[in-house]
């Protein structure tokens, strides 16, 4: 019985041909090479983080492995007296510590609509980094959404036109908003124009690109159907191209606002306005309050803002996107 059994086993076994044998050697040469390749890849990654802490190292006078066990020291000196002075802090309410320096001058900092009214000065200053992010993503939607189609190889023909569109915004979206920031904030001082005009220009090279990739994923069907009928360039993309990629520009205006909302309070610590100032003040001086109810803050606002364009993903898509199909 054990014979028959080893038979029906060895019986069972495939014996490659030729043709077999040489895909099971090709194959097992490509699974070598890539375990080649992965290995090599390894470490070219451990040598050059290797290379980047030895830098950081370097540059920071000797000290940055010196200073590694010290870093949890910052966040306990981030806890307040008391956590009601967070409270406090975010709402402009008078603290029982006050003593007349910076530290607790919550009240100091209201920002009255009336003679009793008034607006805390973090959701103040976070109203206006949110404006900033608003304004910043409407520029990036106009002028990217002109210039998508001009960029796109299947829309536009001529290749001049969309060398000129692609290198244009290839030059906006280079640098970073904190340079751009930097730069407008030389020639136009301080406050929010700046700001809205570093992120709003980065923007518009961002989701350009971002936008005619997608007009080049589209269809063209309802586009040559159009082209059939005699119509011109603006009709063929205001109603063949248009209708399809609507949804994905969306989803990627909403993502850019979420990323806008950040860049701005980052140009806000260099002078672009709004929350940002407040939280490099803060933390450079020592106020423990202050600076967690502007992360509090902050937050609460992004949270906020997924959660938008989430629903707003929806209203635009119809529920039936989002339900799972079995």
């Amino acid at each position: 019985m054990n014979g028959d059994i080893e038979g029906m086993s060895m019986s069972a076994t495939p014996v490659l041909g030729e043709n077999g044998a040489l895909v099971e050697r090709h194959w097992q040469e490509l699974a070598a090479k890539r375990r080649m390749y992965t290995l090599f890849g390894l470490v070219l990654f451990v040598m050059a983080l290797g290379g980047s802490l030895w830098f950081a190292n370097d540059s920071n006078s000797g000290k940055f492995f010196d200073r590694l066990p010290y870093t949890f020291d910052f966040v306990q000196e981030l806890v307040p007296r008391e956590p009601m002075e967070i409270v406090r802090a975010m709402f402009d309410l008078p603290s029982p510590f006050d003593d007349g320096s910076f530290k607790y001058n919550y009240v100091e900092g209201r920002y009255y609509v009336t003679d009793t009214v008034y607006i805390p000065e973090y959701f103040y200053k976070m109203l206006e980094t949110v404006n900033i992010a608003i304004f910043s993503t409407l520029i990036g939607l106009v002028f990217g959404f002109a210039l998508c189609f001009l960029a796109a190889s299947n829309i536009m023909p001529n290749p001049w036109v969309r060398g000129i569109v692609r290198r244009f915004m290839e030059i906006l979206r280079a640098f970073p908003e904190v340079v751009i920031a930097g730069f407008f904030l030389a020639i136009l001082s301080l406050g929010p124009i700046p700001a809205i005009i570093a992120v709003g220009l980065h923007t518009v090279g961002a989701l350009g690109k971002l936008f005619f990739e997608v007009v080049e994923n589209a269809d063209m069907k309802p586009e040559e159907g159009l082209r059939a009928t005699g119509a011109n360039w603006i009709e063929r993309v205001r109603f063949g191209i248009v209708p399809q990629v609507l949804p994905n520009f969306m989803s990627y205006v909403l993502l850019r606002l979420e990323i806008n909302v950040r860049a701005s309070t980052i140009i806000g610590a260099v002078g672009g306005g709004g929350i940002g100032e407040l939280l490099r003040l803060s933390i450079s001086q020592g106020h423990e309050a202050k600076t967690l109810a502007i992360v509090m803050i902050l937050f609460a606002t992004i949270v906020a803002v997924d959660q938008f364009s989430a629903w707003l993903r929806r209203r635009l898509t119809g529920e039936q996107s989002f339900q799972f199909v079995q």
